[in-house]
């Protein structure tokens, strides 16, 4: 734990942080880019810089996902306070969903992210299937193939 309250930290935060996204246009609602905030709204429930147990869910390298959680007790040390795992997109989306609602609400981590954390699961896995696949060469047939084939030679 840290010295200084959670609270505290969000109300010196709240209006200035590196992770604000603030909008020009006066009713937009205010977002938020930090990796631990699993809706990017900047609101006290969902900002992973202020609360202890925090949870986010990032595209992994090469396809599925990977869920960041932090660890409670190493509140001082950034650098080892945050614990990733990773789905590969070889795992079928079901499996995946289930393994994220089950590491989110396993010994009450932090139950009432639950239901986010799997929308934001299947919001990344939607978008990696619908990434354009390059189209493969078309392969020649008759006369045309035949003209290449006598180009090459």
């Amino acid at each position: 734990m840290s010295n200084v309250s959670a609270d505290l930290i969000w109300e010196i935060t709240r209006s200035q942080n590196a992770y604000l996204v603030k909008r020009k246009t006066g009713g937009a609602p205010q977002l938020s880019r930090d990796p631990l905030n699993l809706t990017n709204v900047h609101s006290r429930k969902f900002a992973g810089f202020v609360n202890d147990k925090a949870l986010g869910i990032v595209p992994g390298e090469k396809g599925g996902i990977q869920v960041i959680s932090k660890k409670p007790a190493s509140a001082n040390k950034p650098a080892a306070g945050l614990y990733t795992v990773t789905y590969g997109a070889n795992k079928s989306t079901r499996k995946t969903y289930k393994a994220v609602a089950n590491q989110v609400a396993k010994n009450s981590y932090r139950p009432d992210l639950r239901q986010a954390a799997v929308a934001r699961a299947s919001a990344i896995r939607r978008a990696q299937s619908l990434r354009i696949k390059p189209e493969p060469e078309r392969k020649l047939r008759g006369a045309a193939a035949r003209k290449a084939a006598a180009a090459k030679q």
